[in-house]
């Protein structure tokens, strides 16, 4: 079965053009293409827009699709309804959505509870989901724990799971073993881990203090489009001093909803993000 408007939101949504693809994609919604109620989900997603994304999403779990179920909670999460947030996950997970743990271990980390958050990124990381290890390495490290990291990082790293490799260079990274994290770093990169060119960027900006070079690894990150790419590099050109084009780069990362490239952006414009 063909179906154009689908293909077409596809399309702009693969151009980081996910406002238009929403038009798009209720239009291909009401003329029954298969494949749009899940682009549509992704379009509003994608575009920020929390409150549409939450409602189509409910409609569609209510209607006994709980493969939508993560991503219902992470827009609810957006919202800050962390109570209906945490049972979509919960859900998602019940469903086999292993994936929808990291989002809940964010969940219950922000609410104040990051005993369970843990263990639940432990259960996740030993069930062998790819980001898992990731973020738990991230939390020992935003929490002082070097050791605490750099034994989960050992455990789990793993060529097999790309992004272990990225939490395994930023152990090496902290832990003042620069060379050896740079040699991590370009082989998870190799390796398609999802964030490996922001994480070497990053290092060789505040690290190695190469502009030039961190510069080539945020363009690679859009690219290979990284989640979070477009911040991180209109951020390192506002930083540059180059206005124009990293105003490029955060109006796109604005309108795919990242609240990140959203409050750069006013920070260009001179305009508080905090101010109602």
């Amino acid at each position: 079965m063909t179906e154009p408007l689908s293909q077409q939101g596809r399309e702009l949504l693969e151009r980081d053009r996910a406002l238009e693809a929403v038009e798009v994609l209720r239009h291909a919604v009401a003329t029954g293409e298969p494949s749009a109620p899940g682009l549509l989900a992704r379009a509003y997603l994608d575009s920020g827009s929390w409150h549409a994304a939450a409602e189509w999403l409910g409609q569609l779990v209510e209607r006994g699709h709980p493969e939508f179920a993560g991503r219902l909670g992470v827009a609810l999460a957006e919202l800050g309804d962390a109570g209906r947030a945490e049972d979509a996950l919960r859900l998602a997970l019940d469903h086999g959505e292993l994936a929808a743990a990291n989002d809940l271990a964010i969940l219950m980390r922000a609410e104040g509870r990051p005993g369970e958050a843990v263990q639940m990124l432990i259960w996740a990381a030993d069930a062998g989901d790819e980001l898992a290890p990731d973020n738990l390495v991230a939390f020992h490290l935003e929490d002082g724990d070097l050791p605490a990291a750099v034994e989960v990082a050992e455990r789990y790293a793993d060529d097999a799971r790309p992004d272990t490799v990225v939490a395994l260079a930023d152990v090496r990274a902290a832990g003042g073993r620069d060379d050896e994290a740079e040699e991590l770093y370009r082989r998870a990169g190799a390796l398609g881990a999802l964030r490996a060119h922001i994480a070497y960027g990053g290092f060789l900006l505040d690290v190695r203090d190469d502009a030039a070079a961190a510069e080539r690894e945020f363009r690679e990150a859009r690219r290979h489009r990284e989640p979070g790419s477009a911040y991180a590099l209109g951020r390192f050109l506002a930083d540059e001093g180059r206005r124009d084009e990293a105003r490029e780069h955060l109006v796109a990362g604005t309108n795919a909803g990242d609240r990140n490239a959203t409050e750069a952006l006013a920070e260009l414009d001179g305009v508080d993000p905090t101010d109602d």
